[in-house]
């Protein structure tokens, strides 16, 4: 991981130097111009050298342009494009023996400008200095002209040290304004990112809340119509009847919880009753509607946080829900207590048929105990499912209760 971020680090701070390399073409043409039109104007006034001017014109052209492509020229060997510039403004240089001055303080001065971006270490743009000032007095003992190289010294030291100053204050404000495009950039792919990601976590809230509405509410239908029929097959019509209410009174409160669902108003349904009484139905509904005796005991010291008192309610009511449908257990105990470490414990056993733990998400259609878990997770909590064929159901939830969050 260390690596990658390291590779990152030198992919971007390399990006970054070829941007700002793009950013100074214009700049680095003028000056080029400049330098191009005062050596013609030198040299023309001294001694007009037509085939030099046109060789010249070629020669500073092949200079720009290389200043151009810089970015593909210095990735692997930078030096070599410095060692090939000089070059070319040597030859430069030569080929103009009036007008050289110009080419000399002009193009070795960019190149020294140039070299910040390049290396972006002192050292180096020393070295890149030094070498441009040694090729100067090169070139000027190699024209004859050592009459003019201590003025010329003169001129294109400070010179250089202007352009070097001026180009590492340019170069910075470059990079000041690439970084915050680059950053910019950043957070429009993150926004997107977050959008997506807040668009699937929709899309599983909605199917929790479906499962946990209507297909829970349509099993505990089912159910009590079965046992409807079971009695009226017995001709225990009364008992039927009994039924018969308490599956209207489900439907309705079906019918209510996918009103909430969809007017995504759950925190406030949620908060319509107690917590405790809120349970107590959901268990007594679930005896009425089976006939399997579930014992509850709830020790809850104080108010839990909207969030823990939705999510765990659903979370119970799942359980009840599935322990009806496959377990075919003839006892259920539920306990329910706020630890003193600030935890809600919730422990769900049943004496059933029990299944296979591993095969948890890997049969489609049977979302359930996923949806538990998904919930448990958005509560940070921790969810332990221990279950065997023949051996019943033992599911273990801790929900830590943040103090800050309890009304």
């Amino acid at each position: 991981m260390k690596n990658k971020d390291s590779l990152d680090a030198f992919s971007t701070s390399r990006n970054l130097n070829s941007k700002e390399l793009f950013e100074a073409r214009a700049p680095i043409f003028i000056w080029v111009l400049l330098t191009y039109v005062a050596t013609i104007l030198i040299q023309t006034l001294v001694q007009p050298m037509v085939l030099n001017t046109l060789l010249f014109t070629g020669l500073i052209s092949l200079h720009f342009i290389l200043y151009s492509f810089v970015n593909f020229i210095k990735t692997s060997k930078p030096w070599v494009y410095i060692v090939v510039q000089g070059g070319l403004a040597f030859i430069c240089a030569i080929t103009m023996p009036d007008g050289f001055p110009a080419i000399l303080v002009g193009l070795y001065s960019l190149l020294i400008g140039q070299s910040l971006v390049i290396y972006h270490q002192i050292s180096k743009v020393l070295l890149v200095s030094i070498f441009s000032i040694l090729m100067t007095c090169f070139t000027t003992i190699f024209l004859g002209r050592t009459d003019i190289l201590l003025t010329l010294l003169i001129i294109i030291i400070p010179m250089i040290i202007s352009i070097v100053g001026y180009a590492d204050m340019f170069f910075r404000q470059v990079h000041a304004r690439i970084r915050i495009q680059t950053s910019l950039y950043e957070l429009e792919l993150a926004h997107q990112r977050v959008e997506e990601l807040t668009l699937a976590n929709e899309r599983q809230r909605m199917a929790r809340d479906l499962h946990d509405t209507l297909a829970q509410g349509l099993a505990g239908l089912i159910m009590q119509l079965e046992a409807i029929n079971a009695h009226l097959n017995n001709g225990n019509v009364k008992r039927g009847q009994e039924i018969v209410q308490q599956a209207m009174e489900r439907a309705r409160e079906a019918l209510a919880d996918a009103r909430h669902a969809i007017d995504d108003l759950r925190a406030k349904s949620a908060l319509d009753r107690d917590y405790t009484e809120n349970i107590q139905a959901e268990v007594y509904r679930f005896t009425s509607a089976t006939g399997i005796p579930c014992s509850l005991d709830m020790k809850i010291m104080s108010s839990l946080p909207t969030l823990v008192i939705e999510h765990s309610q659903r979370i119970i009511s799942e359980c009840l829900t599935n322990i009806a449908r496959h377990a075919q257990a003839n006892q259920v105990q539920i306990i329910i207590k706020e630890e003193i470490n600030d935890i809600l414990y919730i422990d769900i056993k049943d004496d059933g048929v029990g299944f296979e733990s591993t095969s948890i998400g890997k049969q489609v259609g049977h979302y359930g105990l996923i949806g538990m878990k998904e919930r448990v997770r958005i509560l940070k909590g921790t969810m332990e499912i221990h279950s065997e064929l023949q051996e019943g159901t033992h599911i273990q939830i801790e929900i830590p209760i943040q103090k800050g969050e309890k009304m």
